[in-house]
């Protein structure tokens, strides 16, 4: 195996390439592109806008903005967001690892998917947030039935995406390592687990999306904590720039457990030649 594992001789280092006035007018359109939209929502709201769209019945920024920072002031924000914090990444962290597990074992083994294929299947197409009433039945509390919504709206973009990224994998590279004698194991490690990468983080990032927006859903539904619950309770009582807290704190959240899985994913597979990609 060590002409496997081994480096050519004439291999580069791999270089941190600086980042170009190309990147930075990338970023500053996307920032800019953000002000705009809380520009034009201020003018449409200040100035009672009906056309359509009622944009005279809703909170302006500044209004947004004094609620935000009035409950980021509060002890019972950071509860409720930790909470939240904790559920999202409880059910990911399972559907993270056993989606990867059976996403291999169903690429690799017809013996496995012949009995495990079907039921994946079979459930796949159910709604996460559908199988709210069967586990609050199910588990003794209602943490355990929302992080197990969590882990079931995660799980399926996960498998799926690894097990067609183990199918999609040329199968002379398997055969190469087997020529040198390697074994399972050899071609697991060497093959299969680097071969992957690129499929199963789109798989991660699909998953943790809708991980959120079905944590979100269940905390409304049968929560006591997080920002889900919070974010419903403020439209119950009609607080509408409190809904909007909610909103944007679930955009926050969302965002940058998305961008920590990119980040991750774009290191762990630096050798994929990206081009200009790299600098946006």
């Amino acid at each position: 195996m060590t002409a496997v594992l081994d480096p050519p001789t004439t291999a580069t280092p791999v270089t941190t390439k600086p980042v170009t006035p190309g990147a930075w007018r990338h970023r500053l359109i996307r920032l800019a592109s953000v002000l705009a939209a809380i520009g034009l929502w201020e003018v449409l709201t200040a100035n009672d806008i009906r056309f359509w769209l009622r944009f005279d019945t809703l909170p302006t920024v500044t209004e947004i903005g004094a609620a935000l920072a009035a409950r980021a002031g509060t002890q019972e924000y950071w509860l409720d967001l930790a909470q939240s914090l904790i559920r999202i990444l409880t059910g990911f962290g399972l559907a993270a690892l056993l989606g990867v597990l059976t996403g291999i074992m169903l690429g690799r083994s017809v013996l496995f998917a012949d009995i495990f294929g079907p039921l994946t299947e079979l459930v796949r197409p159910v709604p996460a947030i559908a199988v709210v009433p069967v586990a609050i039945l199910l588990f003794p509390s209602d943490e355990a039935g929302i992080v197990s919504i969590t882990f079931l709206a995660a799980y399926f973009p996960i498998m799926v995406s690894t097990r067609h990224a183990v199918r999609a994998l040329p199968t002379i590279w398997e055969d190469s390592v087997r020529t040198l004698g390697g074994g399972r194991l050899d071609v697991l490690r060497e093959v299969v687990l680097p071969g992957i990468l690129p499929g199963l983080f789109g798989g991660l990032s699909v998953g943790v999306g809708v991980a959120w927006i079905c944590v979100i859903s269940a905390e409304m539904i049968s929560g006591r904590l997080g920002v889900g619950y919070r974010t419903w309770q403020a439209y119950t009582v009609l607080d509408y720039p409190g809904v909007f807290v909610g909103i944007i704190t679930i955009g926050v959240l969302g965002f940058g457990t998305a961008a920590a899985i990119e980040l991750i994913g774009r290191r762990a597979t630096r050798w994929l030649p990206r081009g200009e990609e790299t600098n946006r």
